[in-house]
């Protein structure tokens, strides 16, 4: 179980170095609860704290890339902070609790609307070249494909948990198809270090879950 009063702690550095200079100042605490229960509802197998926590952890390995790291740290909270798996509109309305949430909490409208298209861009991560912020944010989120193959088995166990209400075979083809369009990327990854570190390894596991969904159905 993460440690709820750490991801405390990060919400509120973050929170604070976001604002604006002489805005208004709420208490960070209210705005990290009502987070960290969306992040615990029981439909949630994958997009869990410890999704949430290892986001963050890659945001901080990364935040060199990004011109306004904070910033890109309260998109991490809010990516997932509405989700259903039955849903297809999760992350748009994401975006919108970050446009309500944000400015009461005394972030500017500028530094709102850029959570918001960052917590939007996490449907295609596919970040345009000069889009540094976004290429951390897509980076961070998907360097869970890098992982190990022990922990990649657990990731996939875990997405699967959550589409439960899908049949076997129509989850089998959906998430084959799924792998092969990321297969087809010129790039999964798009900083420096995600290029470097995680390209290979995440392309080494997606090409064996692929393989495994077309050898057995189950």
């Amino acid at each position: 179980m993460p440690d709820l009063d750490a991801l405390r702690t990060r919400w509120t550095r973050a929170l604070e170095g976001s604002r604006s200079p002489g805005g208004r100042t709420p208490a960070p605490a209210p705005y990290a609860d009502n987070l960290l229960t969306r992040w615990q509802e029981p439909q949630r197998r994958y997009h869990t704290l410890t999704h949430l926590t290892a986001v963050l952890d890659h945001i901080d390995v990364l935040e060199k890339y990004a011109d306004a790291p904070d910033l890109v740290r309260l998109a991490a909270w809010f990516h997932d902070a509405v989700y259903l798996p039955d849903r297809s509109e999760n992350e748009e309305r994401s975006a919108h609790l970050a446009e309500r949430a944000l400015p009461e909490a005394g972030v500017s409208a500028s530094g709102t609307a850029e959570v918001a298209r960052l917590v939007r861009l996490t449907v295609s991560h596919a970040p345009v070249d000069d889009d540094r912020n976004g290429q951390v944010l897509c980076d961070a989120d998907l360097a869970v494909l890098a992982s190990p193959a022990p922990a990649y088995a657990l990731y996939t166990t875990a997405v699967r948990e959550e589409y439960a209400f899908v049949p076997a075979e129509a989850f089998r083809t959906g998430r084959a198809a799924i792998l092969r369009q990321l297969l087809e990327l010129p790039r999964l990854f798009r900083t420096p270090h995600g290029e470097r570190e995680w390209e290979r390894p995440a392309r080494q596991n997606l090409r064996a879950e692929l393989a495994r969904l077309d050898g057995d159905p189950r």
